[in-house]
């Protein structure tokens, strides 16, 4: 049997772009036959893609895709955050971004829709992605918002390249004001959402639970002080109202003028719009949140791996 080379491996590497172990692997199958080591590689890339499920994707990307009346957000995630830099990788997931305006958020329409002018469909191409470059890759996420009457406004945070970053905010605005006037408060609003966070937009529509929960562990603190109960209730809703601020959108102070609430700065937009305006509804899609990650290496698991350790 053939010697196998680091030098094999990396040319290898090189010429299919798989990943260093599936190119070894390849070569100790043909014994060292780099061109039938390719074929090997591109028959057997979708089944190595499917044996790297049991790995943790928290890197990626965040991709958007925007319209005057319409966006779409998605978050297509890998091992590292060097395939993030990778521009095939970019170019994937801005065409999925793409993609998801029709799909309009329903991610398994997504990854059933067709990718680009090909024939093609976006999760196919998301594992030929994976055979390609070596790492588990999924489609995680989408989100879809669309303005019958105003504008959708939209934010990458961290952005590598136009449209594709860390995090991704996206914001609908009802109105018959001026567009420009429109989009120009909406992308502040949407870059206030990206840094704040907020939970809901109006105390209204937050999650009761949250709510509740949020008022049980204020009472617990307040009954501590010992005060009489008409003054802890006081107490309560005025330690409420500190965390309104902090996860209701109308509530919280505006990061472009702090002296202003969110529902004071959209007053004051209305004027300048010539128009009421509601907002209808955001999106903030965070790389990676939620996501439980282990405490391993995996840069180290690679570099061990190509030791023979």
């Amino acid at each position: 049997m053939s010697t196998i080379t680091a030098t094999m491996v990396k040319d290898l590497r090189e010429k299919t772009g798989a990943g260093m172990m599936d190119c070894k692997t390849a070569l100790n199958e043909t014994s060292g036959d780099v061109e039938a080591a390719v074929d090997w590689l591109r028959t057997k890339g979708l089944a190595k893609a499917a044996k790297k499920a049991g790995r943790v994707a928290a890197e990626g990307l965040i991709g958007l895709a925007a319209e005057a009346k319409q966006a779409a957000l998605v978050e297509v995630n890998s091992e590292t955050d060097f395939v993030a830099r990778n521009q095939n990788f970019q170019e994937m997931v801005r065409k999925i971004a793409s993609a998801a305006l029709t799909a309009k958020g329903d991610v398994d329409k997504l990854a059933a829709a067709k990718y680009g002018s090909g024939k093609a469909t976006v999760a196919d191409t998301i594992k030929e992605m994976i055979g390609s470059i070596g790492e588990k890759m999924t489609l995680r996420r989408a989100a879809y918002l669309s303005a019958a009457k105003g504008v959708v406004a939209s934010y990458v945070h961290n952005a590598i390249t136009p449209n594709l970053g860390k995090i991704g905010v996206t914001v609908a605005l009802e109105s018959a004001g001026a567009a420009e006037k429109l989009q120009a408060f909406g992308r502040q609003l949407a870059m206030h959402i990206a840094f704040a966070n907020p939970q809901s937009i109006d105390v209204g529509s937050l999650d009761k639970a949250l709510v509740e929960r949020e008022r049980g562990i204020l009472t617990e603190q307040a009954k501590e002080s010992g005060k009489p109960a008409n003054v802890i209730e006081k107490m309560v809703v005025g330690r409420l109202r500190k965390f309104y601020e902090e996860v209701v959108l109308l509530a919280q102070p505006f990061v472009h003028d702090p002296n202003l609430t969110v529902e004071k700065a959209l007053a004051a937009a209305e004027k300048e719009a010539g128009a009421p305006i509601k907002i209808t509804g955001f999106y903030r899609f965070a790389l990676g949140e939620g996501i439980d990650r282990p405490d391993s290496d995996f840069a180290a698991e690679v570099a061990a791996a190509a030791s023979g350790s």
